[in-house]
């Protein structure tokens, strides 16, 4: 079991950001702001499913009761090409992105608001919960598992991450997220052999070398909602899912095992793109989200780990069944290093999309 203050390490996003440059409308002023105390209409982008569902069950709609001049409109995924084309255009239509606290560090000021947070008391999160750029959501995690009819017998069942990379004694189609929060560079190096505790610096071509030996058997999912919907639909055997994905699809009666070999985990996090009309009034929404009854209300939605450390989730069976910093995890536990992402994370995305195109 891994250690509360373990989760302090946070990670790579699910956005895949590349630059960004121009200010509004092609001019040098800064775009006009709308009035946080008149109606607004804040624009939030997350990965779509039953995990932004909860986001709006457990985050949106008690805020919007709370606060009537607020309302949401949602869409998906967190698109690079879209952030880019809105941001170079002075044409912003997000205000609330999920993203990583890596992407956000590498990108803040240009692709993300520098954002303020009066009053909130850091001490209550978890460390490195609250960026320059951004303010984290939730900690989640990434196990490998398989549907249990696919592998019935336990004894002739993947056991390990190495496992899922033998497709001779453990043939299927294979399910991974092309984002790089969720373990697609750290993953093939745990199973080419590297420890743990030795992964960082990622050596990126030897992990991508790795990823060449599945490429043929394996559904790279663009988000974490398509991933869900393959595996509910039988068209990927084993795969490498977010924990916030598999309780949904548990809850449905989709049998899935989790193997508790080596297990990725990272924070997730809310940044406002830079030139959005409403940061006033998105600041203040993503700073509700961690509070101990949003991040608690989360935890018990998608079985993800609540950044608040005074939250006291009640968790289902099914939801207990992924906690990965509970009893149930009897593995390692690889926290991603954020440092290092701040530093790689767009060669680490040009090399991840290049090879994927290829």
């Amino acid at each position: 079991m891994v250690s509360r203050t373990a989760r302090t390490v946070t990670a790579v996003s699910a956005t895949v950001i590349l630059s960004l440059l121009a200010t509004a409308c092609g001019s040098d002023e800064p775009p006009a702001q709308s009035d946080p105390d008149g109606p607004v209409s804040l624009t939030f982008v997350a990965y779509g499913g039953a995990g932004q569902q909860a986001m709006i069950d457990k985050w949106q709609t008690p805020y919007t009761a709370a606060h009537p001049n607020v309302t949401f409109v949602n869409t998906s995924p967190p698109d690079v090409a879209q952030v880019k084309a809105q941001v170079e255009s002075g044409q912003v239509e997000w205000d609330v992105v999920a993203t990583s606290p890596a992407a956000a560090a590498q990108n803040c000021g240009t692709l993300f608001e520098p954002l303020d947070f009066p009053g909130l008391d850091t001490k209550e999160l978890v460390e490195q919960a609250v960026g320059k750029c951004y303010i984290a959501n939730f900690i989640n995690a990434t196990p490998f598992a398989y549907r249990t009819d696919a592998f019935p017998d336990p004894s002739k069942a993947p056991r390990t991450i190495a496992d899922f990379f033998d497709v001779a004694r453990f043939p299927g189609q294979r399910g991974i997220l092309t984002n790089l929060q969720n373990g697609i560079l750290e993953y093939p190096l745990l199973a080419d052999g590297v420890a743990p505790d030795k992964l960082y610096p990622l050596d990126m071509d030897r992990a991508l070398k790795k990823l060449d030996s599945i490429r043929k058997v394996t559904t790279f999912a663009p988000n974490v909602g398509a991933l869900q919907q393959a595996v509910g639909a039988k068209q990927v055997d084993l795969f490498l899912a977010p924990d916030s994905r598999l309780v949904p699809l548990m809850d449905s009666g989709t049998d899935v095992t989790v193997v508790w070999d080596v297990t990725v985990t990272s924070i997730n996090a809310f940044a406002v793109p830079k030139g959005s009309r409403n940061v006033k009034a998105a600041t203040s929404f993503v700073a509700s989200v961690v509070s101990p009854e949003a991040t608690a209300g989360i935890a018990e939605a998608l079985g993800v780990a609540p950044v608040n450390l005074g939250a006291k989730p009640n968790l289902s069976a099914n939801a207990k069944k992924v906690e990965v910093y509970g009893p149930v995890n009897t593995g390692k536990t690889v926290l991603q290093d954020v440092d290092w992402y701040a530093t790689n994370f767009n060669e680490a995305t040009t090399k991840v999309t290049n090879w994927l195109a290829g």
